[in-house]
This record gives structure tokens, C-alpha cells and sequence, in this order.
């Protein structure tokens, strides 16, 4: 037996309790959770549209949705976002306990929170930002937008493209002919074990064909995807390029302000690039923070520009590195930066001091393209630096003073990419820690929204309890 004579002993368990002890004793004035539960009771939650919040007046009563979105903010804040996990935290620990008021929901229940009231989460993830806009938080409206790729509930071999596909059936063909000429082969081995060998092979090249009609079908409707790619586990998951071997997922994009790193806005996508959310992006942006100006930076992934042309017409100014097109300056020659535009009088001015003059206009991918070049290339003492071609011809976009004027603005902020690598590269990893470097739990894009956007509020009040304490967070929120 253990002498515990010279330690720190606790009570025990038979003991009983002769002054009342209260719940409310083990949870500190300081702990997060009060945070949770002020801004959950402080809401509107039946003109967010959440489900429930009228009784029925006939039938068991059922749970206020207050309970399961406590439930579900406390879980993503504490890295737990099962609905099996919850029911059982519910009912083992303390700080959940005090925050539902000792109700434990089946992980059925809970789950069905979920799913039923995504648009109203959203709201509340909306909400949120809205406190933080108005403690004046947005001060220096500057926001860095960026897109990560997370794993979805699909195997990369439960999703196809027609080459994947085409190499499984051929996989398959192969492995039935394989079997059938080791079938051919058996016929000189003796007759127990030829049975033997009969029967197995038999086994193997029907679960075959089984399989490669499988594929036959999903080879139908593959042909019906208008991106001609199909995912079977989760039909909204889509296979995209990382920096690593690739993953079967969705797109997450955010706007994350400068300043306090708090992220504004955020939307998911399974689209596989960032080219086209630059506009959609800053504008979700620039309305949760409420503001007319705002500067908007990104990396080279989102330059397209009928997306910076969207946003300078909505008054955002944007920062986006161009992307190198051409591999003139790459092989030692002018690239098309070294070429001077006069806009008096529609002309580009070469190194050599040569003019180059509007040819004609034509219409390339829907963009209006306005083509230039000297008759003086052929005698250029320059030529070998310049092209291999008998003239250098330079191409200018009908809006490219707007590309001009962000590359001016690039120029004048050269930290510009250091600011956006600070500001939006921490929040995504910070949320995949959380995460546990694993797949989102639910399917289809809507769900999977959802579940984000539980990401993003418990981030957010983490970083805003990081920034003001829990005390003053709490008395901003009752206030």
C-alpha cells in the first residue's frame, strides 16, 4: 500500500459533501467558456433562422438550438468537432456541463444541428465578425485573401477523371487476361489441385468483372460532369494540384485583416484555382467590414484581369504580383516591362528607342487585345536581345491601365508579400492543427461549409480573446 503521508491528497470518492458546492465554482471568471456562452444567449437565434426555437406546442419537448450551438462552438475551440466526441464530453466534462446546464443530447441529435441549420451558423460566423467591426477592430482596412486546399470524406481512389479511369479498366483487362491464361495453365496440373486453382481464379476474375462494370457506369456519368470529373464517396469533392502529390477536396478561401489577423470572410469553393475569387472574395470583405476604401493583397495565383478590373470598378484597390507569361526575360531577353506605353499617343516605345505603333484589334478569349509593332526590328542592333522573331510584337489589354495602376501601387509597397504571407498563411494552419491534419467531417459543399464556418468562429474567438481577455470580451457582448 502507497504511504501517502508525505503528499497532496485528494478526497474520497465515498466522502460526502456537508456545504453545497456549485457547478458555477469550477469554472473560472476567466475561462473561454463564459465567452461562449454570453455571445450564444446575447444572439437572435429565431431572425438567424435557426430551427427549433419556437416549441411545438404538442409532442416531448425538444432541446433549445442554444444548447447545440454552445455544444459545437466549445468543440471546434477545444479541437473536438465528432458528434460522437461531444455526447461524450457532454457528459464527462465539467465546462460543458456547466454551459448546458447538465443536458446531454445524443450524438444523433447533435449531429442533426448540424446539418439542418447551415445557413444560420454562417449568420452567427457573420455575426461575430460584425462585434469585431464594431470595437473598430478594421481599422486599416487591409485584408489578405488566400486559398488552402482541405481533404474531403473521398479516397483519391473513389474519384476519376476519364484518364484515371481509363488506366483502372485497363488495370483490370490486364489482370483478367493474367488469371485467365494461369486458368489455361492449370489445366496440366493434377486434378485436386487443379479444382482448387479452378475455383479460386474463378472467384477472382467474376469480383473483376463485377468492378469493371462498376466502372462502366461510373464512366457514364462521367460523361454527364460538365467538369468531366466524378467523386463517389462525396459528389461535391473535387481533385486538385498542391504542393504535394494532390488531394481530393475543397478550396477554402479567406480574408484576413492585417492588423489583428481576424479572418472577415471566407468562402468555400471545389474549384481547384484562385483565379476567379479574387472580386467575389474582396467584396465579402469589404461588407463585413463595413467600409467604402479598402486594399485587398493576394499572391500571383489570383492575377486574371477581369478580376482586378471588377474590383477597381467597385472602388477596391487590389495588390497582385503579375504572372510571367512569357519566358523572354527567363532566356536573357526584354521582357515586355522594358517596353514604354505613351498613352497621348497610342504607342509603345522599345530599348532602342524605337516606336511601336498600334497594328489592329482583335478578341482573344473574350478580352478586346490591341497589338503593336516596329518595321525597324530587322535592323536592330538590339534584335538578339529583344526576339527570335523578324518583328517584337507587344499585346496590350483594352483595361490594362488598371493592371499599370496595381503594378504602381505593387511598386510603391514592396513589403507587400511579406504583409500578406504574415497576415493570411497563419490562420489556415492554425485551423488544420485544430483539425489535426485530417479530412472535414461531413459531405457535400453545403455541409462542408457549414463545418467551416465553425472553424472560422472558433478561430476568431480564440484571436479576439487573445486580443481583448475574456472579461472585457464579455462585457463588449453584453453590452
Amino acid at each position: 500500500m502507497i504511504n501517502m503521508g508525505r503528499f497532496i491528497e485528494g478526497r474520497a470518492r465515498t466522502q460526502g459533501i456537508l456545504l453545497p458546492e456549485q457547478l458555477d465554482d469550477y469554472v473560472t471568471e476567466s475561462n473561454p467558456v463564459r465567452v461562449v456562452d454570453v455571445f450564444v444567449d446575447e444572439l437572435d437565434l429565431d431572425q438567424m433562422g435557426f430551427d427549433g426555437v419556437n416549441p411545438a406546442e404538442t409532442g416531448r419537448p425538444a432541446y433549445h438550438p442554444s444548447v447545440f450551438l454552445k455544444i459545437y462552438i466549445y468543440g471546434y475551440l477545444n479541437r473536438i468537432q465528432s458528434s460522437r466526441r461531444l455526447e461524450r464530453e457532454a457528459q464527462r466534462n465539467v465546462e460543458l456541463m456547466w454551459l448546458t446546464g447538465h443536458l446531454k443530447p445524443d450524438f444523433k441529435t447533435i449531429a442533426s444541428f448540424r446539418k439542418n441549420n447551415g445557413k444560420a451558423i454562417s449568420s452567427v460566423c457573420r455575426q461575430f465578425v460584425v462585434i469585431c467591426q464594431r470595437l473598430g477592430l478594421f481599422s486599416e482596412a487591409l485584408v489578405a485573401v488566400d486559398g488552402s486546399k482541405f481533404k474531403a470524406v473521398n479516397n483519391r481512389d473513389r474519384n476519376f477523371t476519364s484518364a484515371k479511369l481509363q488506366r483502372k479498366m485497363e488495370e483490370i483487362e490486364s489482370s483478367i487476361a493474367r488469371y485467365l491464361t494461369v486458368l489455361d495453365a492449370s489445366d496440366r496440373q493434377e486434378p485436386e489441385r487443379k479444382q482448387a486453382t479452378t475455383v479460386r481464379l474463378q472467384e477472382k476474375i467474376a469480383a473483376l468483372k463485377v468492378q469493371m462494370q462498376g466502372l462502366k457506369e461510373v464512366e457514364i456519368k462521367l460523361e454527364q460532369a460538365p467538369d468531366k470529373q466524378i467523386s463517389l464517396t462525396d459528389p461535391d469533392a473535387r481533385s486538385m494540384k498542391t504542393r504535394g502529390t494532390g488531394v481530393v477536396g475543397y478550396n477554402v478561401q479567406t480574408a484576413v485583416d492585417a492588423k489583428h489577423h481576424l479572418i472577415v470572410a471566407h468562402d468555400v469553393t471545389n474549384v481547384g484555382i484562385d483565379r476567379d475569387q479574387l472580386s467575389s472574395m474582396s467584396e465579402l470583405a469589404r461588407t463585413a467590414m463595413a467600409t467604402e476604401s479598402l486594399t485587398v493583397i493576394a499572391d500571383r495565383g489570383y492575377f486574371k484581369g477581369e478580376e482586378i478590373l471588377a474590383c477597381h470598378e467597385a472602388s477596391i484597390d487590389v495588390i497582385v504580383p503579375k504572372t510571367v507569361t512569357s519566358n523572354a526575360t527567363a532566356e536573357g531577353r526584354f521582357g515586355k516591362a522594358d517596353f514604354i506605353y505613351d498613352v497621348q499617343t497610342n504607342e509603345y516605345r522599345c530599348p532602342a528607342g524605337q516606336r511601336l505603333i498600334w497594328r489592329f484589334t482583335n478578341k482573344e478569349k473574350g478580352l478586346n487585345l490591341h497589338r503593336y509593332w516596329s518595321s525597324h526590328c530587322q535592323q536592330c542592333p538590339l534584335k538578339q536581345q529583344c526576339t527570335a522573331s523578324p518583328q517584337r510584337r507587344v499585346t496590350r489589354w483594352e483595361h490594362e491601365a488598371v493592371l499599370d495602376a496595381m503594378q504602381a501601387r505593387l511598386d510603391q509597397t514592396p513589403d507587400a508579400m511579406r504583409i500578406r504571407r504574415q497576415t493570411v498563411e497563419h490562420p489556415f494552419g492554425t485551423i488544420k492543427a485544430w483539425m489535426g491534419s485530417t479530412h472535414f467531417l461531413t459531405k457535400t459543399i453545403n455541409r462542408v461549409s457549414t463545418e467551416m464556418s465553425l472553424h472560422v468562429l472558433a478561430y476568431n474567438i480564440k484571436r479576439l480573446i487573445n486580443i481583448l481577455g475574456v472579461g472585457r470580451l464579455i462585457q463588449v457582448m453584453s453590452a
